[in-house]
């Protein structure tokens, strides 16, 4: 089982650079998997789009939150750490080009030493997705396309590129440099509903459903399993990251996460902006967990 940590974006904390790099040196050094950055490029201070993991429709985070841009944070936090895995979570993708995603995400991975694994997904809030000019109703078709671009200025093809699709095209083109595992780094897709299932299930390496259990979660589990053998894949292959809080996991409750198919486990933590607090969170978190130091 694999722990990662999602940066406490809501203590508006994240942009700053001392306490991240703290922040993240402790989280290596507690035994965690991977640290999680989460995005917004834009939040608004008036919306109509319903927020939906909470039962108020609102997300937690006020507009004037400072929220870095996830790779650039990530970056910046691979020169602080060694091994720690970094990660977006999720990744709104209607907000990015594909082509520049596919750069920008290579060179992290790159020059952290092939660290990065990316979980993206659709986004909720209309209002963020049209400022960065998406279309909103054809976000899924065209996260289809853009994780296809991704893979294929990620392959090995040395005589260029060419991509003929309903939102890009181009021609004999490279992208590098390539990511560490090639085309083969990790994509994983975020999203609590049927469309997220059977796009992880078609193409992603994990699917990542926070926010879901019980019954839902099975079912979603099951819709994504069926596409993948539906697409001739392996679904054993498709990892599955769950979601849970540093102040309240231990072992139990990880292993009933396993039980219902999680391979990693992503924590929520409290929103602290003390960083003796935040860290104690984490150690303590880590000795439940009886995480190897």
């Amino acid at each position: 089982m694999k722990f990662a940590v999602i940066a406490p974006v809501a203590a508006g904390v994240t942009a700053d650079p001392e306490w991240m790099a703290a922040f993240a040196r402790h989280t290596e050094a507690c035994g965690f998997e991977s640290l999680v950055a989460v995005e917004h490029t834009v939040l608004a201070t008036r919306y109509r789009s319903v927020y939906p993991y909470d039962a108020s429709g609102r997300v937690e985070l006020a507009a004037d939150c400072p929220v870095p841009d996830p790779l650039d944070l990530l970056s910046f936090l691979a020169a602080h750490t060694t091994q720690l895995g970094l990660a977006t979570g999720v990744l709104v993708l209607p907000n990015h080009q594909p082509v520049v995603l596919a750069k920008r995400a290579a060179t992290v991975d790159v020059l952290s030493g092939g660290r990065l694994r990316l979980c993206v997904g659709v986004g909720w809030l209309r209002e963020e997705i049209t400022a960065c000019g998406a279309p909103f109703e054809a976000r899924g078709r065209r996260a289809d396309e853009q994780i296809d671009v991704l893979r294929a200025l990620w392959a090995d093809d040395a005589g260029g590129v060419s991509h003929h699709g309903e939102f890009f095209e181009f021609d004999d083109v490279l992208c590098r440099p390539r990511p560490v595992r090639g085309a083969g780094l990790p994509i994983h897709i975020g999203g609590h509903s049927v469309a997220a299932a059977r796009r992880a299930g078609r193409r992603g390496d994990g699917f990542q459903p926070l926010g879901v259990a019980g019954a839902e979660l099975a079912r979603l589990l099951a819709v994504m399993r069926a596409e993948a053998e539906r697409a001739g894949r392996d679904p054993g292959r498709i990892e599955v990251s769950l979601g849970h809080a540093v102040t309240r996991i231990d072992a139990e409750r990880a292993g009933k996460l396993r039980a219902q198919g999680a391979d990693r486990v992503v924590l929520a933590m409290p929103a602290v902006t003390d960083l003796s607090e935040a860290k104690d969170a984490l150690s303590a978190c880590a000795q439940r967990l009886g995480l190897p130091a």
